[in-house]
């Protein structure tokens, strides 16, 4: 048998198992998903080293080595994540809305599953939990492909559960993956249109890409970040600078991380040389235009092209600007449509900023690191959707479900 038909058939019998169970019954299971990580640590760590040290040999930059990573703490934070998902209201079943026509019919419109979903991510391994746990909640069986880069932490990942899953009385194929790593594997798993409901991407913008021009599957595209942050002539410099490096620094391996900084020319003086200065610890090269070089003591000369990159390392690229408008106008031509952030005490620059930005999160005075949904309170995320229909932004459990309407009715008929 074709390996996809028999993958594509058994989620489609463990998406019908999970459609018709309760939240207790989901809850129960995801409790044990928790215990079973923090249980199997020991194996999950050992898997996660072998993938470190393939990276390594490789020559795999240090800032994706971090996204690679997994320590005793991250697996803490994965563990948590399930338990919050735990502590969310489940969407299942929900009806959003209720009304009568004309004839008197009650109509109604409740929320179901999407089925089975299929996932594309690179070399991430907490998606695998993330994804996973969020698929299950709202009522879908999923079926991963992870890069080459993370194999041994997914396929140990997977396992446990899977396993967990089985021990609850739960079908493990809740939970598959595909362990071919190959490309060809991957566009075939595009086109699975018999099985698969819906293909989420996460990763690369070339990933993202490939998936957009090759899927016959439907899918929900996640986006490239290249953030920017904005310091508006109004922006009070202590604030401005700890947000900057918080965005930049954090982790700049991650699509939330900024990669451009724009500020306005009547800061850029007295604001530069002290972002250099804050910077300079995390060694960030900062690529800047003619007019913001004159204010920094160690820059290359930004091109066209570093204005329309996501580094995903520690590199910023700097513009002074002469008003809020040119901003704006910036992040339209060069913006991703992911996060952009505001840093100003102007109250009428803050809310030009927000209404006339198009993306995804729009913030005032913060970082855009927090555009995650762990953060907003989701418990994790399937991605971050930068396109507008159906989700928008990080995705929780009521983006991974659709409608259908339920009519009552008393023998009407038209």
């Amino acid at each position: 048998m074709n390996p996809f038909v028999d993958l594509g058939e058994k989620a489609q019998k463990a998406s019908k198992f999970l459609a018709l169970s309760d939240a207790a019954s989901k809850n129960r299971v995801l409790a044990s998903w928790s215990a079973a990580l923090r249980n199997k640590t020991k194996q999950i760590l050992a898997a996660n080293q072998k993938d470190l040290e393939l990276a390594k040999a490789q020559g795999m930059k240090e800032t994706m080595m971090d996204r690679l990573l997994l320590t005793q703490e991250r697996l803490d934070e994965i563990a948590n994540g399930v338990e919050q998902i735990i502590a969310l209201p489940d969407p299942i079943g929900t009806v959003d809305e209720m009304w009568k026509n004309e004839a008197n019919l009650n109509i109604g419109k409740k929320r179901v599953p999407l089925g089975v979903i299929g996932i594309i991510y690179e070399s991430r391994p907490n998606v695998t939990v993330d994804a996973a746990a969020l698929t299950f909640k709202s009522g879908n069986a999923v079926i991963l492909r992870g890069g080459k880069e993370a194999f041994h932490s997914n396929q140990a990942l997977v396992k446990v559960l899977q396993d967990a899953s089985k021990s609850a009385g739960f079908p493990k194929e809740v939970v598959q993956f595909i362990e071919d790593t190959s490309h060809e594997t991957a566009r075939e798993f595009m086109k699975l249109n018999e099985y698969l409901d819906v293909l989420i991407p996460r990763g690369s913008g070339k990933l993202i890409q490939t998936v957009v021009e090759n899927a016959t599957v439907p899918v929900i595209e996640t986006g490239v970040g290249n953030c920017h942050i904005y310091m508006d002539k109004a922006a009070e410099m202590d604030m401005a600078i700890d947000i900057l490096v918080n965005a930049k620094t954090s982790r700049p391996s991650v699509c939330n991380a900024a990669e451009t900084l724009l500020i306005h020319e009547d800061i850029a003086p007295r604001f530069l040389p002290e972002i250099e200065k804050r910077l300079a610890p995390f060694a960030t090269e900062l690529r800047a235009d003619k007019q913001a070089g004159q204010f920094l003591e160690n820059f290359v000369p930004a091109t066209e092209a570093d204005f329309e990159t996501e580094f995903l390392d520690f590199i910023l690229a700097v513009k002074v600007v002469s008003n809020i408008d040119e901003a704006i106008a910036h992040i339209s031509r060069y913006g991703t449509k992911h996060s952009e952030a505001i840093i100003t005490s102007d109250y009428f620059a803050a809310n030009q900023f927000q209404n006339e930005v198009d993306a995804a999160a729009v913030y005032v005075n913060a970082s855009t690191r927090f555009t995650d949904g762990f953060e907003f309170g989701f418990g994790a995320e399937i991605g971050i959707s930068t396109q507008k229909l159906h989700a928008r932004g990080p995705m929780g459990l009521r983006e991974l479900t659709t409608t259908k309407y339920v009519i009552f009715g008393e023998g009407q008929i038209r």
